[in-house]
């Protein structure tokens, strides 16, 4: 493995957090993905990086020699970026649209109403389960706007360096086979699933530990999750071989409906990203909003078991 910024980053924010939780929290991974990713950068550096038991991690000598060296580099990368941003936007004479996700409800709908709107601009599209991923192509200038999801409050990835717009929060819903027992319920108790297989798309937020926190709340660990693409979570409820997660959005798919969960236990946010020094992204900021928040309406009404429970729950729904 060669060594990138980013495992300069995830070094410096150990450091700075003193704990791989915290750190964890601050860069929107789950912990065991960043105790994973910290054993790959000891491997390719020869060494550990740090010391650690229950009250944190602190630097050994070679993490201090790394750390010096990233508190250099970090620095000048990434005024190279800004700079670079800066310029390549302020020079563009071309109006376009670069636009990142994560495989949401809304990157189809938002390219839709740009090609609508501006038939002669160019728009592009780059998707990634990584919300760290298209937050780095925001910083770096290869995106001028993204569309990702939060779990929960959890802070989106790079929040001092990227500017995030709320655009709705949803409560997380439950998808059943149509002939699942329970799928003529209204609203369902989450400990009532505490038997079954899980399915969801991947990701690297916390939402896999939310997840998990909320079954044991209900008084269950789950027996297993499938984490893989939308077309096969969709596959395995509809056979009956698991229930899925999902936003509550998700379109009407045969074979399956889709529930709320009673009390809302896991949520989740639609946020809109750009660089706050980009001058294409901070000309179209405003339109593109709108066009986003179109599209969050439009799979609202979409999907008939949301936008019917939506009346009862007003702190859900479009963002101020």
């Amino acid at each position: 493995m060669e060594l990138e910024l980013r495992h300069l980053r995830t070094v410096r924010a150990i450091a700075d957090t003193g704990s791989l939780t915290k750190a964890a929290a601050a860069l929107g991974l789950a912990q065991p993905a960043l105790s994973a990713q910290l054993r790959r950068i000891e491997k390719a550096l020869g060494g550990s990086l740090f010391d650690r038991d229950h009250t944190g991690a602190r630097p050994t000598p070679l993490g201090e020699l790394v750390l010096e060296r990233a508190r250099v580099v970090l620095p000048a990368v990434s005024e190279l970026q800004e700079d670079a941003v800066r310029f390549a936007n302020a020079s563009a004479s071309v109006e376009r649209f670069r636009l990142g996700g994560t495989h949401g409800p809304l990157l189809g709908g938002l390219v839709d109403r740009l090609a609508a709107a501006h038939p002669t601009a160019p728009v592009t599209t780059y998707t990634s389960w990584s919300v760290a991923e298209i937050a780095s192509m925001l910083v770096d200038g290869r995106l001028d706007f993204a569309l990702i999801g939060a779990c929960g409050e959890s802070p989106p990835p790079l929040a001092d360096r990227l500017h995030w717009q709320v655009i709705g929060v949803d409560p997380v819903f439950v998808m059943l086979p149509e002939g699942h027992p329970l799928a003529g319920l209204a609203e369902l108790e989450l400990a009532a699933l505490a038997d079954e297989c899980w399915a969801d798309v991947p990701g690297d937020g916390c939402f896999a530990d939310c997840f998990t926190t909320a079954c044991a709340r209900a008084g269950f660990t789950p027996a297993s999750v499938y984490e893989t693409d939308t077309v096969s979570v969709v596959h395995l409820v509809q056979v009956g071989r698991a229930v899925g997660l999902c936003r509550a959005t998700f379109p009407p798919t045969p074979g399956l409906v889709t529930r709320p969960l009673a009390g809302s236990p896991l949520t989740w946010r639609h946020l809109l990203g750009r660089h706050p020094r980009s001058p294409a992204a901070d000309a179209a900021a405003g339109a593109v909003a709108g066009h986003t928040r179109s599209a969050y309406a439009e799979a609202v009404r979409r999907s008939d078991s949301y936008a019917g429970w939506l009346a009862a729950h007003p702190r859900f729904g479009p963002a101020p």
